[in-house]
C-alpha cells in the first residue's frame, strides 16, 4: 500500500512525495514487478476515465452552458446587456465610437461665420481692450475719441454646407444686419466672403453662399422620427471663439413653444422645437444638431439664460422646404395670409368672455398702422375682420401646439386652405389663396 500510494502522489504533482514509513522493509525483486504493474493498471484507468469524461463534456457542456448562461448572463452570456438592462463596457465603447465617426465625417461640412462691420472708432485705453481707467492713476492715452470707422469683428455664429458648391444654412439671427459683412471660415481654416441668399421672415432660417466647388455636405434626417432621450450631438462655433467644438447629450423634450430674445431687444417666437441638453452656447446658433447616424435632425438655436444644459434646435423638417426653394429658386417665398392676432387660451376666454378657449383672435396692434386684417391681403378677400377667431386650418385645431402662423408656414404660395372662423357669433367657413409675403 506504501508504494501504490506513492504512486498515486506522484501523479498529482500538486502533492509531495510521501516517504516510506520508518522501519518498513526493503523493497525487493518481486516487490518492483508488483510497482511495474501497478503503475500500468493505473495508467489504464486513467485513459478509460478520461474518455468518458471528455465524451460526456463534449455532449453535456454546450447543454449545461447554456442553462448556466440562463442563470448567470453577465458571466456566461456574450450579450451587451444582462437580462437586467444594464450596459456594459462593450456597449459604451460601441456607443463612443459611433459618436466619434460621427464627428469626423460631419465636422468638415460645418463652418464658423465671422460678423464684422464698420463701428465708430472707440477709444485706445493703455493699448489694452479690457482696461477703461488706470487704478493707479497712470497717464496714458487720453481716452478721447479717434475719430472715424473701423472694420470690427461684432460677433460670430456656425452654419453648415447644404450643397457642394457653397451653399451654406445657418439661423436668421446670425446674419441679419444688412449692413454687416460675413465671413466663413471652413475647417482647413480658410476665409471665404460669403453673401446671403435668402432670411426666412417667418422661422430663424438663412441661406448664404461662398465661392467654390466640391465642399462635403451634410444630409437632413426626418425630426418627427425623434424620441425622447436618444443621442444627439452638437457641433458650432462655440462662444465665437471655439470653431468645431462638440457637445454630446440627449434629446430632453419635443414641441416646445417659447419666445426667443436678442441682444438688440429683438424677439421671435419659436414653435415646435426641440430641447436637447447638449450644451449650446452662443456662436453655436446655425450648427447642427445631429443624430447619431450622422444625420441633421435641428438647428441649434437657442439657449436658457441662467440655465444649465437647456438648448433649442429647430426641427430639420422646418427648414427642408425653405432649403428646397432657395435651391431652385434663389429665394424664399414664404405663404401669408394678412392677420394680426393673439392666441386664445382658457385664461383669454375666462376674461374675455369668448365662446372657446383656443383659436386666434383677430386684433389690431397698438399703432394705428397694425392693422387686425392687413388691407388687400389672402384674410381681407376673404371677409375676415376684427374680433373674429380663427378656429381651424384644414380642420386643424389653432391650440397651443398649433399656432396659425406654424400652420400657414406647413403650405405654398397659390395654395388654397379652409379657415373655420367664429364670426359675429355664428361659425362660417370660408376659403382663402395664400400670397406671398412681400
Amino acid at each position: 500500500m506504501a508504494e501504490s500510494e506513492a504512486n498515486i502522489y506522484m501523479e498529482n504533482e500538486n502533492y509531495p512525495i510521501r516517504p516510506a514509513d520508518a522501519g518498513e522493509k526493503p523493497k525487493t525483486a518481486g516487490n518492483k514487478l508488483s510497482q511495474k504493474t501497478a503503475i500500468a493498471g493505473t495508467i489504464l484507468i486513467s485513459a478509460v476515465v478520461g474518455g468518458i469524461f471528455g465524451f460526456m463534456g463534449g455532449n453535456i457542456a454546450p447543454k449545461t452552458a447554456g442553462i448556466l448562461g440562463s442563470k448567470f448572463p453577465q458571466v456566461f452570456s456574450g450579450n451587451s446587456k444582462n437580462q437586467s438592462g444594464t450596459v456594459t463596457r462593450q456597449t459604451v465603447i460601441q456607443e463612443d465610437s459611433g459618436v466619434i465617426d460621427v464627428v469626423k465625417q460631419s465636422t468638415p461640412a460645418v463652418v464658423s461665420i465671422v460678423i464684422s462691420k464698420d463701428v465708430p472708432k472707440i477709444p485706445d485705453f493703455f493699448s489694452d481692450p479690457f482696461n477703461f481707467f488706470d487704478p493707479f492713476g497712470g497717464s496714458g492715452n487720453s481716452g478721447q475719441s479717434q475719430g472715424g470707422t473701423q472694420k470690427q469683428r461684432i460677433g460670430g455664429g456656425s452654419g453648415f454646407f447644404i450643397t457642394a458648391d457653397g451653399m451654406i444654412v445657418t439661423n436668421k439671427h446670425v446674419v441679419s444686419d444688412p449692413a454687416a459683412d460675413y465671413t466663413v471660415i471652413t475647417t482647413d481654416n480658410k476665409e471665404h466672403s460669403a453673401k446671403v441668399l435668402a432670411r426666412d421672415p417667418i422661422n430663424d432660417i438663412a441661406v448664404i453662399k461662398i465661392d467654390g466647388s466640391d465642399y462635403p455636405i451634410l444630409s437632413l434626417g426626418d425630426s418627427d422620427s425623434l424620441q425622447i432621450g436618444q443621442t444627439v450631438i452638437a457641433i458650432g462655433n462655440s462662444l465665437g471663439e471655439f470653431s468645431n467644438t462638440v457637445s454630446r447629450g440627449i434629446v430632453s423634450g419635443l414641441k416646445r413653444n417659447l419666445t426667443a430674445s436678442g441682444g438688440l431687444g429683438q424677439s421671435e417666437q419659436l414653435t415646435n422645437i426641440i430641447q436637447t441638453d447638449a450644451a449650446i452656447n452662443p456662436g453655436n446658433s446655425g450648427g447642427p444638431l445631429l443624430d447619431i447616424s450622422g444625420e441633421v435632425i435641428g438647428i441649434n438655436v437657442a439657449i436658457a439664460q441662467g440655465a444649465q444644459n437647456v438648448g433649442f434646435a429647430l426641427p430639420s423638417n422646418q427648414i427642408k422646404k425653405v432649403i428646397d426653394q432657395v435651391k431652385t429658386t434663389g429665394k424664399i417665398s414664404t405663404p401669408y395670409i394678412g392677420l394680426r392676432y393673439i392666441p386664445v387660451d382658457e385664461t383669454l376666454q375666462k376674461e374675455n368672455n369668448l365662446p372657446f378657449s383656443y383659436g386666434a383672435l383677430v386684433l389690431r396692434g397698438q399703432n394705428l398702422t397694425d392693422f387686425a386684417v392687413v388691407p388687400g391681403s389672402p384674410a381681407d378677400k376673404a371677409g375676415i375682420v376684427e374680433n373674429d377667431i380663427v378656429l381651424e386650418i384644414n380642420g386643424t385645431k389653432i391650440d397651443e401646439n398649433n399656432s396659425l402662423s406654424s400652420l400657414i408656414s406647413q403650405y405654398n404660395v397659390g395654395d388654397q386652405i379652409k379657415l373655420k372662423v367664429w364670426h359675429k357669433g355664428e361659425t362660417k367657413e370660408v376659403t382663402v389663396k395664400l400670397e406671398e409675403r412681400k
